[in-house]
């Protein structure tokens, strides 16, 4: 489950947080790709996309295999809460969403992982250290929110045109008075920026505690006494088994503030 900390507690947890970021880049440098979180990230998109084609190619009308049953169920909830959300054209909100669902899904259950274990096998090749949850980086997740923001600005357009848009953001909430214009552009620019960082810390903040959980467990296997790792072995199971339920957690509520923002984005005040 874990290696022994070398130099302390401290000094394994430090090390646990760094990335795998190109050699000739230097660490901490803002334009440091984190090699780790972006080759997980794509792997479990590939991984989803296969597998949902897949079934979805040996679909029959008859009875369902298992595999089958649990697409067409994950499909089924999926759009049941997009049709809960939003009352207009399914055909591309849809699959937006089942695509941030099941992908937020797949890397929040890579904290399920031992903690060592990618490290390990990555570092004995001579890798550097290989974080594998890429939603406790906050570069993935704002890059995801980012993109969610840019799909509310391209539909707010879209459903009111640039004269409506423009409209909307210089008199709502407070009317059209033209004194009121500033405050108005003022809180609806707070408010639309609000939304991708809510969604990028959200995510995040609980993906990384979850992260400094384990590795605070990990740390007792390696304590000297019998007692701490019997404790271990039981907190890291218990753990395990509550982190499942906000693995799934985070990624259902991902998927529908993505949903409310898109839909909020169709409205008109």
């Amino acid at each position: 489950m874990a290696g022994e900390p070398q130099g302390g507690l401290t000094e394994y947890i430090q090390h646990h947080l760094t990335h795998l970021i190109p050699m000739n880049v230097e660490k901490g440098a803002f334009w440091a790709v984190h090699i780790d979180s972006v080759s997980v990230s794509l792997a479990l998109g590939v991984v989803f996309c296969l597998l949902f084609w897949l079934k979805a190619r040996k679909a029959t009308a008859g009875v369902p295999g298992r595999g089958q049953a649990f697409v067409e169920i994950v499909l089924e909830f999926v759009d049941g809460q997009v049709k809960d959300v939003f009352h207009g054209d399914r055909r591309v909100l849809g699959p937006l969403a089942l695509t941030v669902f099941v992908w937020v899904l797949l890397m929040n259950a890579m904290d399920l992982l031992p903690v060592d274990l990618l490290p390990l096998i990555t570092e004995k090749f001579g890798l550097g250290h290989f974080r594998s949850v890429p939603t406790a980086d906050i570069n993935m997740t704002f890059a995801m929110s980012l993109t969610v923001f840019v799909l509310i600005i391209f539909y707010s357009f879209k459903a009111k045109g640039f004269g409506g848009y423009m409209h909307e953001l210089f008199t709502a909430p407070f009317g059209a008075n033209p004194l009121l214009w500033i405050p108005n552009f003022l809180l609806n620019v707070v408010e639309l920026l609000s939304k991708p960082v809510s969604l990028a810390m959200r995510l995040f903040g609980n993906m990384y505690a979850g992260e400094l959980v384990f590795m605070l467990i990990a740390g007792l296997f390696s304590a000297g006494s019998w007692v701490l790792y019997g404790m271990g072995i039981i907190g890291y199971t218990v753990w395990g088994i509550f982190h499942i339920l906000i693995i799934g957690i985070q990624a259902f509520i991902f998927m529908v503030l993505t949903i409310v923002y898109i839909s909020m984005a169709h409205d008109h005040h």
